[in-house]
């Protein structure tokens, strides 16, 4: 059966007992809140959390990516084995839960997708008790590399683009709250992951998030960044609904960047 990217919460609920199904809650917040506090405060029944930070490497930037076996260990404790098909949640419009969709296909598994519309789209009921979980036989893969940028390709990019996932306030760098320059890398064009939703809450259908990468020029291999590479894996999924194929990330995204001696950008103009 084809799986994901997206499953609506009617499939969800259809399908929430199913055996080979393993729900994750991966809310993550960038200041105030803290995705294990509201994780114990209501869930999804029988999910488990996972913790962006416990999936988080060392390296460059804010959210390295993991090692094989440290993603692995993170995925076992979860419940999710080698066959599994995987659900992850968030109530940020899939901004947060997009990344551990992505790291599950950086590290070869194959059934994955994102609750459309997240928390807010499954409503109720939720739980509060804690959920006893079985281990899984996930097994990581070498990761992909063809799918991630570190900043040295950044920097030579020529003719791919390059899309910037943040609030336009932090592109254009009237704001920034948590790196150390202001702005953006010379050359990129701004585009809000928000304006991949509906009002809803939702991912817009393919056609109109297909019409909206083409007006940015976002073809095959085009390279997203965000503030530390967990929000702009939202436009790889949000490509990969709109049937365009090979969209890469930079893994360090801004937090690498302005932590260098490298040129910014301010301003509207790319």
């Amino acid at each position: 059966m084809e799986f994901g990217p997206l499953v609506e919460a009617a499939w969800l609920r259809h399908h929430i007992d199913d055996p080979d199904l393993r729900v994750i809650d991966f809310r993550w917040y960038l200041q105030r809140r803290n995705g294990r506090d509201e994780y114990h405060r209501g869930h999804i029944p029988g999910a488990a959390f996972v913790d962006l930070e416990a999936v988080t490497g060392k390296g460059a930037g804010r959210h390295p990516l993991p090692t094989a076996g440290q993603f692995e260990a993170e995925m076992r404790k979860a419940g999710v084995s080698t066959e599994s098909m995987v659900v992850v949640y968030d109530d940020a419009g899939g901004s947060v839960a997009a990344r551990l969709w992505f790291l599950l296909e950086l590290f070869g598994h194959q059934a994955q997708a994102v609750l459309d519309g997240g928390l807010q789209a499954w409503g109720e009921p939720l739980e509060t008790r804690a959920v006893g979980i079985a281990p899984g036989d996930f097994h990581a893969g070498p990761p992909d590399r063809s799918l991630v940028l570190d900043f040295e390709a950044v920097k030579s990019l020529r003719s791919a683009p390059l899309i910037d996932a943040r609030a336009v306030e932090r592109y254009r760098g009237e704001v920034e709250p948590v790196d150390p320059k202001a702005g953006h890398i010379p050359g990129a064009l701004s585009a809000p992951l928000t304006e991949n939703l509906g009002p809803d809450g939702r991912f817009k259908p393919p056609g109109e998030l297909r019409r909206r990468y083409e007006e940015l020029g976002a073809k095959d291999g085009a390279v997203f960044y965000c503030g530390s590479g967990v929000n702009a894996t939202h436009h790889l999924l949000g490509m990969r609904i709109a049937g365009i194929s090979d969209a890469r990330l930079y893994a360090g995204s801004w937090s690498d960047w302005s932590n260098r001696d490298a040129p910014v950008a301010t301003g509207s103009e790319p």
